[in-house]
């Protein structure tokens, strides 16, 4: 028997097991890929801050971005730059493999092309159903992880709800022309209640993607042709990959011998979706919190409460004042989108924003914050007469 079963190989699953190898404790990991280095649906954008303390890899970082360039409807661009890079693009699938091999150098096991399709939580140990090659795998452990991903099957049948709150992501790899940097595309026209983007990896490729809450392929498809008729990329033809992103979090990320992690957890920043620096945040406290409760022999509900306690008190305030954020966004039309773009460059916020060292690429309470201490977001509000209260 194990002492962890972890469900999923990506980021934040492959970081627990490392943690909890490094220290001694039998785990093994199950993903239902047969290989690692397949194409993942992420942008794989992320700070200069998960870089040092999480230990990324150099070899895994296609480039290092300095900002951003964003195009609200009427096309007046606002660009967001910084001398030093706050955040780099890093390839998802090279990632997904460089945390799985920091894992199993500890001692960690892998089982891949597992597909699960059952979690049994017993009073002294957990029982995990697969099927591996068309025959079935059986596996126990005192305490399971699950770090699947967004929707995971098993949170509501294990008494720990579902995520209602989500969008619908899109992305493609194309080979584009004459971009260097990131670009946003903001409106309802372009993507209902998020953003699109090119996300420029290893010269000339670049991502093309975005997130909507309705007809996702359709303005996918509507992008592509865009750029295209732009002279930005090549081709308009390219295989499109989906994947759902959660914008709430679970109700309970805990249970008898069972935490959730990750994006299955909705440990996700709302304002844009990325996923990789929250839940390897998550991860380490999860890990913290299961090597006391794993030497304790104490894995009750009530024991590993601390985790949901942990990465609350690390997020909690940070995931409300975006959604708050995500909200207020969410009512803005395209013309009201125009006139809070017209107030920022206007009081020289972006200046701002751009050549304060103090604001983080991960925490934008602290931007939000700053845009309220300045008044932008009070005189935005006020100029499109919406009725919202920060």
């Amino acid at each position: 028997m194990y002492d962890v079963i972890v469900v999923g190989a990506g980021p934040v699953g492959s970081y627990l097991a490392y943690k909890l190898a490094d220290v001694g404790h039998g785990v093994v990991v199950l993903e239902r890929k047969e290989t690692f280095g397949e194409p993942v649906c992420c942008t794989g954008v992320i700070s200069r801050e998960c870089v040092s303390e999480f230990d990324i890899d150099e070899n895994v970082i296609f480039r290092w971005a300095n900002g951003a360039t964003l195009f609200p409807p009427s096309g007046r661009w606002l660009r967001l730059w910084r001398e030093k890079p706050p955040a780099c693009v890093i390839d998802r699938a090279a990632l997904d493999m460089a945390m799985a091999v920091r894992a199993q150098d500890k001692g960690a096991e892998y089982v891949l092309g597992s597909l699960v399709k059952d979690v049994k939580v017993g009073d002294d140990r957990v029982e995990v159903e697969a099927i591996r090659q068309g025959k079935g795998l059986n596996l126990e452990a005192r305490v399971v992880v699950i770090a699947s991903g967004f929707a995971s099957r098993f949170t509501g049948r294990l008494g720990l709800g579902n995520i209602g709150d989500f969008v619908m992501g899109a992305q493609a790899e194309v080979e584009t022309v004459r971009v260097d940097g990131i670009e946003v595309y903001l409106g309802r026209e372009c993507a209902p209640a998020f953003f699109a983007w090119l996300v420029p990896t290893a010269l000339p490729k670049a991502l093309v993607g975005l997130a909507s809450r309705r007809s996702t392929g359709s303005y996918m498809r509507k992008l592509l042709s865009s750029l295209l008729a732009e002279g930005k990329i090549v081709s308009a033809e390219a295989k499109i990959r989906y994947k759902a992103i959660p914008l709430g979090t679970l109700s309970k990320t805990y249970s008898n011998r069972l935490l959730v992690v990750g994006d299955a957890a909705g440990q996700v920043k709302p304002t844009t979706g990325g996923g990789i620096y929250y839940g390897l945040l998550c991860a380490d406290i999860a890990a913290n919190n299961l090597q006391r409760a794993l030497a304790a022999d104490d894995l009750s509900a009530k024991s590993l409460a601390n985790y949901e306690r942990g990465w609350k008190s690390k997020l909690g305030r940070e995931l409300k004042v975006g959604q708050y954020a995500r909200k207020f966004y969410e009512r803005l039309s395209d013309r009201n989108l125009d006139r809070v773009f017209d107030i920022t460059k206007s009081s020289g916020v972006d200046e701002v924003l751009s050549n304060t060292d103090d604001i983080s690429f991960d925490w934008h309470g602290e931007a939000i914050s700053k845009l309220v201490r300045n008044g932008v977001l009070t005189r935005a509000i006020k100029a499109v007469k919406i009725p919202f209260r920060l």
